[in-house]
């Protein structure tokens, strides 16, 4: 196993079940596992990012050809979304971690839909899904599979990875805002205020 490849690895799983965990958001409807679910996230994000920082300064700062070195090289198609996780995700992540626990007072008090669509919000699951598919391509090159060295091979991959991040985004779109609805309050039919009884 390349020395690259040993670098590589634990910060692509870093990003990979954070995606995952990240997707599984808005899908819990109580406010207890909500709030538990954030902090893993968050976890998972700060450590993504700690690590991916940490290569990519050590890259940056040697003039060698160490595993390190080579990871860095790599890793730079990943330094995007990565920053766009430190700007936007993590303080999202926060302020939804701090509303969710003021509804975590009993295990089985449900979560609000305006909580549920700011976790299915794009900026905190997109920017952290395309940080760990930036991270898939040193992996599989570091793994032997260099996809850039064949042009026949280099051509779709980028296509599929373009399409699959439109894919994504457009898919956490339709999720926050169908959950941005659900938390509006429902308006009042103007023939239920007709009905009401009048007093003097």
């Amino acid at each position: 196993m390349d020395g690259h490849l040993i670098v590589l690895l634990p910060i692509a799983a870093a990003w990979l079940v954070a995606g995952v965990v990240a997707d599984r958001l808005p899908r819990l409807d109580r406010a207890r596992a909500l709030r538990r679910r954030t902090g893993w996230l968050l976890a998972l994000t700060l450590t993504g990012l700690g690590l991916t920082a940490a290569v990519l300064a050590v890259g940056l700062t040697s003039a060698g050809a160490t595993p390190v070195d080579r990871a860095a090289a790599g890793l730079g198609l990943a330094a995007v979304p990565a920053l766009a996780v430190a700007v936007c995700t993590v303080r999202r992540l926060r302020r939804l971690r701090a509303g969710a626990g003021a509804f975590a007072t009993a295990p089985e008090t449900p979560a609000p839909h305006g909580l549920r669509a700011a976790g299915a919000h794009p900026l905190i699951g997109l920017p952290v899904q395309v940080t760990a598919l930036a991270t898939m391509p040193p992996v599989l090159s570091a793994a032997g599979l260099d996809l850039a060295a064949d042009p026949r091979l280099a051509g779709p991959a980028v296509t599929l990875g373009g399409l699959a991040m439109i894919g994504m985004g457009v898919r956490l779109a339709l999720r926050h805002s169908r959950l941005a609805e659900r938390a509006l309050p429902e308006p009042t039919a103007p023939s239920a205020r007709a009905a009401r009884p009048l007093h003097v």
